[in-house]
């Protein structure tokens, strides 16, 4: 396998490192993830300009990339930023409508890549775990379209997306694959109540309820009882994309941590000197290397025709990501002492995202179940 990448993506590369480097520093990250939305709009239009949203999808979806590698290179420039604009539901929302969606839905995939519009996958639950076949949420055909009823948790960037895209059950039992249908709602739809609150990460989340609300036959994505296989691949670019952003968020805390370990002086000489430390620090230089190798292999998997291939690889690089991350971030605050945890600290804030990354989508113990499970089938 050839692990250079193309022209066009390290020039990408490149370009959103030197803006994350120079325009999103950690005051100014800061300032976006406490702000009332939780993220900049104007840096969201700003990085649709830079064409780092487009890069998420193909040519003919109206982007300039949309390769698996295409996303890793994005956000693993994202990740050394700890950017939270709303990137992660944009690929997975977006990549939805690219796969299933009509001409008139596929306008909002426009709006995305041009960052005038922001949108937020709704399917997770309050009692439905990491399994994306447990869907409670109901519609119901009318006789003007469906009705939705039901509640979502922990909708990233929820409180302020214009659009949402609802899963909903249409037929079979809470646990069925089958039966899962797939619905835009806007924020504007008369029965969605949201709550939104602060992530302890950074940005911001919201609470949905569906009471009774009304959509018309062209707010479903898809065919009706199909959306699982739908959801399935929209949620793996996701994984793609939050597995990349651990490795960027990985490297920025190594090279703060080896900073430090050769300015900090004690008993005359500098922190790095002394073997233990090093030898510490080697082992988690290795972690890094053998988590950014999971990536490469989830991204070449990810538009894999056999599914099979393609989730055993999304799940075992989350799997390596969840382990790898914890590890990076006790041993980076670990090698920083007593100021390691301190909020005034970046290191601080990259150990909890890479903590909070494990959780998202699935955590360490979830994704290796499915591993194993995928492959005994």
């Amino acid at each position: 396998m050839n692990f250079e990448h193309t022209e066009d993506r390290r020039m990408l590369s490149d370009m959103l490192r030197r803006f994350v480097a120079e325009q999103y520093d950690f005051a100014t990250r800061m300032r976006h993830a406490e702000s009332p939305q939780g993220y900049s709009p104007e840096f969201w239009q700003r990085y649709a300009e830079l064409g780092a949203i487009g890069a998420l999808f193909t040519e003919a979806d109206g982007g300039l990339g949309g390769a698996g590698f295409d996303i890793s290179v994005v956000f693993e420039a994202l990740g050394r930023g700890m950017v939270v604009e709303p990137f992660l539901d944009a690929v997975m929302v977006g990549s939805a409508i690219a796969s299933k969606g009509t001409p008139q839905q596929r306008e909002a995939l426009e709006g995305l890549i041009a960052g005038s519009l922001t949108a937020a996958l709704a399917h997770a639950e309050p009692q439905s775990g990491y399994d994306l076949n447990q869907v409670q949420a109901r519609a119901q055909r009318s006789a003007d379209g469906w009705v939705l009823n039901g509640a979502k948790a922990v909708v990233y960037a929820g409180e302020h997306a214009d659009l949402f895209l609802v899963s909903a059950r249409t037929s079979g039992a809470d646990d069925d694959e089958a039966g899962i249908s797939l619905f835009f709602v806007t924020k504007a739809t008369p029965g969605l109540s949201l709550r939104g609150y602060g992530l302890i990460d950074g940005g911001r989340a919201a609470e949905l309820v569906l009471d009774n609300v009304q959509l018309g036959p062209g707010a479903l994505l898809g065919e009706a009882d199909a959306g699982y296989p739908l959801l399935e691949r929209a949620v793996g670019r996701g994984i793609l994309a939050l597995c990349a952003e651990a490795v960027g968020a990985m490297d920025c805390a190594r090279d703060a941590t080896l900073e430090y370990l050769r300015t900090r002086r004690q008993f005359g000489a500098p922190l790095g000197s002394f073997q233990a430390l090093q030898h510490r620090m080697a082992d988690v230089l290795l972690e890094i290397e053998q988590a950014r190798s999971a990536v490469i292999n989830a991204a070449a998997a990810v538009d894999h025709p056999d599914r099979v291939t393609r989730e055993r690889a999304l799940s075992a690089a989350k799997v390596t990501i969840g382990r790898i991350g914890t590890l990076v971030a006790e041993e980076c605050i670990q090698l920083h002492g007593g100021i390691g945890m301190t909020w005034e600290l970046p290191l601080a804030h990259y150990a909890k995202r890479l903590v909070m990354i494990d959780h998202q989508l699935g955590d360490e113990d979830h994704h290796l179940r499915r591993y194993i499970a995928l492959g005994q089938a």
